[in-house]
């Protein structure tokens, strides 16, 4: 018998925990420990994946034999390119608001909340990026990870990772094997607790929809909306632009058109690596770009470069926080862009990646991880799209770099 694929699951668990809350009423929050053991599972493992994904992912870039000027210039690309997508988001959802005023039955504890993060944000916008900043590198390593603090970690893990290929053989071999193993390990946990998402969503939607009622999915909506008018304006503006201009007068048109069945995988399998084979074909022989490029380009495009991730990994907290009733400051704006922008980085290339990473972000900025199970119900198709964001930049990435290295491209 064909096992019903993940995304399926997710949706007939959503339909019935819809019915369920509906009926039920209250009684329905009787689900409600099945979607607190599925969040406290994918809780559970961020620091790990995290620190693993970062570490091996920053220690094979830097030992990379053409990393240099085109490794200098495929990073800046990336790092620009998700830079523009996380503030597109940050502007659109600023500007819809998709979560004020919204019932989500979240408004019981945004006064704690909103103390909770005052003490932490405190002070004029500027003191406190500066203190962001100044909070970004550990005091105690040990004792971020133990703690949660993100930032951190993060900052830590590529310092570490950088410094992995800077130590002589067989010490460098060792440690990269070693990292890469746990990540392995960490992706194969990670694949394990995501089977469990439609149990997790049916009791976080039962108990939504219990306490809410059916109208919730109404500013679910709106949000879904802002997420993908984002993505549509990064992928057919920002990424266009940057052709024509950077790229020294490459069709978007053409290369949309060379690169259209390598979209499309991405669209269905939501997935930027199991793309990557097609991808690198159609850049070569649609595109006309060289091995030489795409070969260097692509794959560490498909590791570190994730436009539609990061942009909804912003729109994602932001929306959570209004929901909370939450007006984030300058100072937590920019931490979330910031969080966004290194997490997108360590996020990986799979279906659903870019949710474990969400929890990142919410612990960056103090907010509840409950906020995930509101996301939940309409994260697949906004999966499918972002990976296509992902994929489009990163292509768009290889013709830029290969038209700044002198190649004469057929776009």
């Amino acid at each position: 018998m064909k096992r019903i694929k993940l995304h399926w699951q997710i949706l007939i668990a959503l339909l019935l925990a819809v019915g369920v809350g509906a009926v039920l009423g209250e009684k329905a929050l009787l689900f409600e420990p099945l979607g607190t053991l599925f969040l406290k599972a994918l809780n559970m493992i961020i620091v790990p994946l995290i620190v693993t994904s970062i570490v091996s992912g920053i220690a094979n870039i830097g030992g990379a034999e053409n990393i240099g000027r085109l490794g200098l210039k495929t990073f800046c690309y990336y790092v620009t390119t998700s830079l523009f997508a996380i503030l597109v988001g940050l502007a659109l959802v600023n500007l819809i608001g998709p979560g004020v005023g919204a019932d989500l039955g979240l408004k019981a504890p945004t006064e704690d909340l909103a103390r909770t993060m005052q003490e932490h944000y405190s002070g004029s916008p500027w003191s406190t990026i500066l203190g962001i900043v100044l909070r970004m590198v550990p005091a105690n390593p040990v004792r971020a990870m133990v703690e949660g603090e993100m930032l951190q970690i993060i900052v830590f893990c590529i310092l570490f990772g950088y410094f992995i290929t800077r130590v002589p053989d067989p010490h460098r071999v060792q440690m990269k094997g070693l990292f890469e193993a746990g990540f392995q390990i960490m992706m194969k946990l990670t694949h394990f607790i995501i089977l469990f998402a439609p149990i997790g969503v049916f009791g976080l939607v039962a108990k939504l929809v219990a306490t809410s009622g059916v109208g919730v999915f109404r500013d679910l909506g709106v949000y879904a909306l802002t997420v993908a008018a984002g993505l549509l304006v990064h992928a057919c503006i920002t990424l266009p632009v940057l052709l024509a201009l950077v790229g020294r007068g490459v069709s978007p048109v053409k290369h949309l058109k060379a690169m259209a069945a390598a979209l499309l995988t991405a669209f269905s399998t939501s997935s930027s690596s199991a793309t990557l084979p097609l991808t690198m074909e159609s850049v070569e022989k649609n595109a006309g770009v060289s091995n030489k490029i795409s070969s260097f380009v692509l794959p560490l495009g498909a590791t570190i470069n994730m436009d539609g991730t990061a942009l909804y990994e912003c729109v994602a907290a932001m929306f959570i926080a209004q929901a909370y009733g939450i007006d984030l400051s300058l100072g937590q704006q920019f931490i979330v862009v910031i969080t966004a922008l290194l997490v997108s980085i360590g996020a990986a290339g799979i279906p659903m990646a870019g949710l474990v990473m969400m929890v990142v972000i919410l612990k960056a900025v103090g907010l509840p991880l409950e906020g995930v199970g509101l996301i939940l119900a309409v994260d697949r198709i906004l999966d499918m799209c972002r990976t296509t964001v992902n994929v489009w930049s990163d292509s768009c990435g290889a013709v830029v770099i290969a038209r700044t290295e002198g190649e004469t491209l057929d776009v």
